[in-house]
């Protein structure tokens, strides 16, 4: 079932400072990847759809993420530190705009399958997509993907700020509505990098599935595992 807000607790989400994000390393293929140690949620979306302006939101650092007037130019897993040492943020390659060869698309879908395949550490996956333009056959792949790797994942409606109020609910529900049968959507939130909407939603989420992760969580769930 999908909710419309995140369930977890102020303890939880005051855990993880977003705006301690800083550039770790970009990574061309998974063997370039740092340790795959902890807990890490990636960002995905079809270029153009605003990925890199949500990721400097949520972190409020308007340089963290690169944006390009050239959609699809970084072809790089770029990876960013948080407070906790254990826990990152990762952007992925956005794909389906770029102008750019079938032989190099090809290959930025192979390092994505295998980043998303065999990244140990990998908790979620926050799916951007355009409001005006959501559910293309590039987002129904990663939606199917997550769902074959029982991986949570999170839909930002990106750019709500272009459409009135009421037409901006009306693709919300539209969205939710069609993923509903899709129990592995745990979150659809309309996304606005201009007005903030939906801002604390979305850090709840992601802080849930990071601390939730991370080795530190582990170590008390088994500490309080009963003898």
């Amino acid at each position: 079932m999908i909710e419309t807000q995140a369930t977890n607790s102020a303890a939880s989400t005051a855990s993880i400072a977003f705006n301690s994000a800083r550039f770790l390393t970009s990574a061309a293929a998974l063997n370039q990847c740092p340790e795959d140690f902890g807990a890490e949620v990636a960002f995905a979306g079809r270029s153009n759809a605003g990925k890199s302006s949500a990721l400097n939101t949520l972190t409020r650092n308007g340089k963290l993420a690169r944006t390009s007037k050239t959609p699809g130019r970084t072809r790089l897993i770029n990876f960013f530190t948080l407070s906790r040492s254990d826990c990152r943020l990762v952007d992925l390659p956005g794909y389906g705009y770029a102008k750019v060869s079938h032989s190099i698309q090809e290959e930025w879908r192979k390092h994505l399958d295998d980043y998303m395949s065999k990244r140990r550490s990998l908790r979620g996956l926050t799916l951007i997509m355009d409001i005006r333009h959501p559910l293309t056959d590039f987002d129904m792949m990663m939606i199917e993907w997550c769902e074959h790797r029982q991986l949570p994942m999170m839909i930002l409606l990106t750019k709500a700020d272009k459409l009135k109020k009421s037409p901006a609910q009306q693709q919300l529900q539209k969205v939710r509505t069609a993923l509903k049968e899709r129990p592995i959507v745990q979150q659809v939130t309309a996304f606005s990098s201009l007005k903030q909407t939906g801002l604390e939603e979305a850090r709840s989420r992601i802080s849930q599935w990071l601390v939730a992760g991370s080795p530190e969580a582990e170590q008390d769930a088994g500490d309080d595992s009963p003898a």
